[in-house]
């Protein structure tokens, strides 16, 4: 990284935890993150679910064809792991050649979770030949037992389920997907060879006061839901140690402004617009620029076996308006700091 006072240049990042929808709200969003990062993992949580390699393939090929002219873009595939998934679909997976891990949500955890796994034990077999293919397990960590405070299900998700999955399988490759808490960055720091973890620009800006800030706000509504001023002070000190166990992963999820304001909203906070701008204010704020290119740009890559981007992209220490809202099919997509400001933009890339 080559840094001044007022802009740094990184190699070309990777977001390793992505939503980009499908059809017209795929087209609107996917041109955000092309402008910033190489790669990004996108996940399979469509309706219906991408849950086997055939799907996936035709994914991309959907995702490839929605890319502005002249864009280099590559994304990486991802299985919903279901309590029906066949243990030889790791194989046609592995065979791919694109498709480069499954992903579990406990059933009802998140949006469109509804198709996820009932109980771990229900997918040992896939688990074991992911183990043996070296596919890696992309996890949404939280129970859904509804008798667990909302703020606590991270936790007993990392007791009940992951270390003892961790442990059943000592080879199995694992991110722990945008942590959120205190309990998860110690879970990941002493945890065993091959277990790993993405963090997400609000959990690392905001913590869960921002739901509240003037009135309720929908916007910043996500799941893992915002944590306390505790648990946000844990994640930038783990981001400005430079633990190579911790790396970007975005989980920019966009719904429309109405899906966001009714009497059930969904989850998500939509921040590819401002992707890689964002995480440097966590870094400014943190002390730790200097830590943001391997952050964003090795440390994903690394762990997933991929080579490391060869382009660069630059950031510009100058503020900038975020619009109150974008395109996005027949609604509007209501972008993380509507209509306030950003201190970090992007340039060409150098």
């Amino acid at each position: 990284m080559s840094s001044g006072s007022l802009s740094i240049t990184l190699r070309r990042p990777d977001d390793m935890h992505l939503h980009v929808r499908d059809g017209e709200s795929l087209r609107a969003v996917l041109p955000f993150t092309a402008a910033r990062f190489a790669r990004a993992l996108i996940m399979p949580n469509l309706k219906p679910a991408v849950s086997t390699a055939e799907q996936a393939l035709s994914y991309r090929r959907r995702i490839l064809d929605a890319l502005p002219a002249g864009t280099r873009f590559e994304p990486l595939m991802t299985l919903y792991l279901t309590d029906r998934t066949d243990p030889a679909e790791v194989d046609r997976a592995r065979a791919s050649g694109c498709i480069v891990g499954f992903k579990l949500y406990p059933a009802g955890a998140t949006t469109h979770s509804d198709a996820g796994v009932t109980d771990i034990r229900r997918v040992d077999a896939v688990l074991a030949r992911m183990q043996e293919t070296g596919l890696v397990l992309e996890v949404h960590g939280e129970v859904t037992d509804p008798r667990v405070d909302i703020f606590e299900r991270e936790s007993r998700f990392i007791d009940t389920v992951l270390a003892p999955l961790a442990e059943r399988f000592p080879r199995l490759r694992i991110v722990f997907e945008h942590i959120t808490s205190r309990a998860a960055v110690r879970f990941v720091l002493s945890a065993r060879e091959g277990i790993a973890a993405t963090l997400t620009p609000q959990h690392l800006l905001m913590n869960r006061n921002a739901l509240f800030a003037g009135g309720l706000r929908p916007h910043h509504y996500c799941l893992p839901v915002l944590k306390s001023e505790a648990d946000r002070e844990a994640l930038l000190g783990v981001i400005a140690s430079g633990d190579p166990r911790f790396f970007l992963g975005t989980d920019s999820a966009p719904h429309g402004r109405a899906a966001k304001e009714a009497a059930c909203g969904c989850a998500g906070i939509f921040s590819a617009h401002a992707g890689l701008e964002l995480y440097a204010e966590a870094f400014e704020a943190a002390g730790a620029l200097e830590r943001l290119e391997a952050f964003a740009s090795a440390y994903g890559a690394d762990f997933y076996g991929l080579p490391r981007n060869e382009g660069r992209i630059r950031l510009v220490k100058t503020d900038w308006d975020v619009p109150a809202s974008y395109p996005f099919g027949a609604d509007v997509l209501i972008p993380l700091r509507a209509g306030e400001r950003i201190a970090w933009r992007i340039e060409e890339p150098a």
